[in-house]
Formats: structure tokens, sequence, C-alpha cells
């Protein structure tokens, strides 16, 4: 009885809110009128009928979404309350809803598949499928390599006698913070006005030209190994870049201060500080931060998560390791048992390339997830540094322009920062300032390549600027074929499938011959 009761009450007060709005449209409809009704009871005979219709709607909607067969046997359940006397209406709703001249198709539909359609729709299901496939696929591969070659790592993967011989690249790459502290003596030297602004220039020039070349007479007098002489040149390059970025900042920062000192006004956002203040706090951070554009501060976070960065650190183990197995146990056979590309059987050398692609492919993956995602989230996480922007969405990338606008986001901003727009100021085309971008990193892929390598063959520099051809092809086919992934096949396949595997035996067989 009380939930019948319930259930009259629930109606009735249904019935109020219905009477209510009518009396609210009927006032719209007629303005001068503005008479407060008071809810009228109602009969149960009126209230069956009110639940009747509002069942009717409510079925008929789930009908035309759904139309499935849990539906029809949710009307049985209903059909069984109206035995009870609790819905009666619910027959007669379900009578005319599922008639056979009811309209099953109203609506103009992609197939999911279509071109139109596959964008919009969830692939959740396929990726599962794909991981799982790859997982099956590489497990059996890897069976089938240790079965056949055995187990190929050798015991001095980690460190070896010939590590302890690379102790100059070490001290070298130890002495690098000198020129930081050489250009914030001369930020501060020129802050007290003891030099002038050309002499500024120069001893910037002097200090970030030195910082590169060190390392690279370092690595080219000593025979090191190629990994130590990598890393050496990264962070030679790294400091560069850092080291450009505070002497330009530093020197816009000096001439926006100067109308402030004299009083002026200056129309620019009021979210940039103007003030010119030296210091070595900031520099210091700055050098260990996980950006190259410099400033005096940045978004912070608020705290360290030390639990996450110690799942971060075991993953980045993890991963590094799985790098140093697929390089040792497969790519190392494969380029060993290769001949030149240039040199040798065109066919062989496509067999090769494309053999080693796939490997090549799962070791870039892992680097970009170690060193972008992995690395520098946890630096950043220590230095409690709040933009970890580090990398977009380059995997869907429609043209190779919008690939390197997404890949490497803390070069990308320096580049944009300190090389396009100062060639737009200075009057330079667009796409010239665009093709002085790829030449600048295209001398540094080289550096931290060929130098490590002791060969300057340029392929790693024709590489890059190769992607200027590929720029502007894949802006065009994109221009034509609009809302397609052409580019972003392009950009995989001559990026991925065959750039990447052609510099490594390219490179590799440069260096054995050399030897």
């Amino acid at each position: 009885m009380a939930i019948f009761d319930a259930a009259e009450s629930v109606g009735t007060a249904a019935e109020s809110v219905g009477t209510t709005a009518s009396c609210a449209e009927h006032r719209d409809s007629d303005p001068g009128l503005s008479i407060r009704r008071r809810p009228r009871v109602i009969s149960e005979n009126t209230k069956d009928v009110s639940d009747s219709a509002s069942n009717s709607s409510s079925l008929e909607s789930e009908s035309l979404a759904n139309g499935s067969e849990n539906d029809r046997s949710r009307i049985g359940a209903d059909g069984e309350k109206v035995g009870n006397g609790e819905h009666k209406g619910t027959e007669n709703s379900a009578k005319f809803t599922y008639r056979p001249s009811t309209p099953a198709h109203r609506r103009i539909k992609e197939s999911p598949l279509s071109s139109d359609a596959i964008f919009k729709q969830s692939h959740a299901g396929l990726f599962n499928l794909c991981i799982v496939v790859l997982v099956a696929v590489n497990s059996r591969l890897i069976i089938e390599n240790l079965m056949k070659y055995g187990w190929l790592i050798r015991s001095g993967f980690w460190f070896s006698s010939r590590s302890l011989r690379d102790w100059p690249l070490l001290m070298c790459c130890l002495t690098l913070p000198i020129f930081p502290i050489a250009a914030f003596m001369v930020e501060k030297l020129v802050q007290q006005k003891y030099i002038s602004e050309p002499v500024v220039v120069i001893l910037h020039i002097l200090i970030t030209s030195v910082a590169v070349l060190y390392p690279v007479l370092m690595i080219l007098c000593f025979d090191s190994a190629v990994l130590s002489g990598v890393t050496l040149m990264l962070f030679a390059c790294i400091v560069w870049l850092k080291l450009v970025s505070y002497a330009h900042t530093s020197s816009d920062m000096r001439s926006l201060a100067k109308p402030l000192d004299k009083g002026e006004a200056l129309s620019a956002s009021s979210d940039i500080s103007y003030s010119y203040d030296v210091s070595f706090k900031s520099l210091l951070y700055f050098m260990v931060a996980p950006t190259l554009c410099y400033q005096t501060s940045y978004p912070r976070s608020a705290c360290i998560r030390k639990g996450w960065v110690v799942r971060q650190l075991i993953k980045l183990v993890i991963f590094t390791g799985l790098m140093g197995f697929i390089v040792e146990q497969y790519i190392n056979p494969i380029v060993q048992n290769s001949q030149h590309p240039l040199k040798g059987n065109l066919l062989y050398a496509i067999e090769r390339v494309l053999k080693l692609s796939v490997p090549n492919l799962y070791v870039w993956l892992c680097m970009f997830y170690c060193f972008f995602h992995l690395w520098l989230n946890i630096l950043a996480e220590l230095l409690c540094f709040g933009d970890r922007e580090f990398y977009k969405d380059w995997w869907n990338a429609k043209t190779v322009e919008e690939y390197w606008r997404m890949w490497n986001m803390p070069v990308h901003k320096w580049i944009v920062r300190h090389i396009y727009f100062p060639c737009l100021r200075n009057g330079i085309p667009k796409g010239v300032a665009v093709l002085i971008a790829f030449l600048v990193s295209a001398i540094f892929h080289e550096l931290c390549i060929a130098v490590p390598c002791h060969i300057f063959k340029w392929w790693a520099f024709v590489g890059i600027m190769f992607q200027v051809p590929l720029v502007m092809i894949t802006n065009f086919l994109q221009d034509k074929f609009r809302n397609s992934m052409v580019g972003n096949m392009i950009f995989w396949c001559f990026f991925s499938i065959l750039g990447q595997p052609m510099c490594v035996l390219l490179y590799y067989h440069d260096v054995m011959n050399k030897r």
C-alpha cells in the first residue's frame, strides 16, 4: 500500500507540474492573462492515461534508438505488470511501436568503415587486435631468432673495459658548465655597463662556438666508442641551444628595458616582464630544466610525486633494456650480414632495408618513449617544471610539416623563437625562413652522427634537407585530398620504413670500410 500511495503522489505531482507548465504556456501566448490557477485533482483514469502516454513515448524512443531483443523482453515484463494493473497503457503502446509497418530506416547513415565515417568512429577494438597480433608475431620471431642464433648479447653490453678509455669524453662533458658561467659573467658585465652591446655580441658568439667545437675536437682526437661520442655531442648541442636562447633573450630584455628606464610606455601584453635582471639562479635552473627557451620564470607544479617518479624510472630501465636487446639481437646481425646499399645488388639492398625497418622502428619508438615521455617528465617532476608539452600527437600528422611541428616541441619552440620569427622580422620570406630552419637542424643532425663515427659523408644532412621537398609534396596532397591521411602514410614510409634503415646501413658500412 505504501508503494501504491507513493506512486499516486508522484502521479499527482507530475500532473500539477504539467498543469503549471500549460498555464505558463497560455500566459506566454496571451500577455494580458496572468491568472494563477490552483492544481486540480484528477481522477484515477486521467492519471492512467497520462502514465500510459509517457510510457508510450519513452518506449518508442528506446525502440527507435536500439530496437533490440532486450527491449522486447523488457516490454514483455511490462506486459505482466499490465495484468497486475500497474501500467495499463504499456501493452497498447507496444502494439503500435513494434508494428511491421513501423519504419526501420529513418536517417542517412554511412558504414563505420566508409571513407566519410572511418575517422569519426572509435577503433579501440582494432587497436587491441593490433597489439595482440604484434605480441604474437614478435614472440614467434624472438623464439625463432633465439633458436637459430642463440643469445647474442655480450657480457660487456652495459659496461666494458673500452668504456674506461672514454674518460677524456667524460671529462669534456663535466667541463661543459664552464660556458654557461662565462655567458652569465658577460651578461653581468653588460648590466653594470662595463662593456658595450657589440662587445657582448662578439663574446657570446665566441662562447657558443667554443661550446660546440671543443667536444668535436675531443671526439676526433680520441678513438672512443660511437655511443659515447653521440652522448657527448647531444650534451654539447643542448648547451649550445640553451646558450643561444640565453644570449638572445637577454639582449631582447635589455632592449625592452631601455624605454622603461626613460619612462616610455610599451604597447604589449601585460603578462610579460620587461625588467632586465641577471640572475644566476634563473640561469642555473634553465640549464637543467627540460626546455631550450630561456625565461626568468616558468610555470611550476605544486609538489614532487615520489611514487610516480619511481614508477617512471622503472619503466625507463625496462624500455632501455628492450632497446639494447633489439639492437644486439636483431639489428647488429642484419647489418653485419648486409652489403653497402649503394654498391651491391638493388633487390638485395631493398630486402635488407625492409628487414631492418621493423626492428629499427621498434628502437626508434622506444627511444621516443624513453626520452621525450619518461626522462623529460621525470626531470620536470624533480624540478617542478609545469609545462610538460614535450611532444604532440605527431603520429597523426597529415603532412611532414605537421610532424616536425609536433615531434620535438622543445626544439620546435626554440627554432620558432630564435630562427623563424627573427628571420620574418628582418624581411626574409617565409619559405626562406623555413629553409634556414631545416638547414640548422640538418647541420646539428650531421654533427651528432658524423663526428662520433669519424666520417663526413653528409648522409644525415641530406636526409634532413630531403624533408623540404617532402613537406611540399605532402602539403600539395593535403590540399588536393581534403581530410585524408595520404601525407601521414608518406611520412611513415619515407621516414621510418626507408629513411632511417638506409641511414643505418650507409653509416655502418662507411665505418667498417674506414676501419
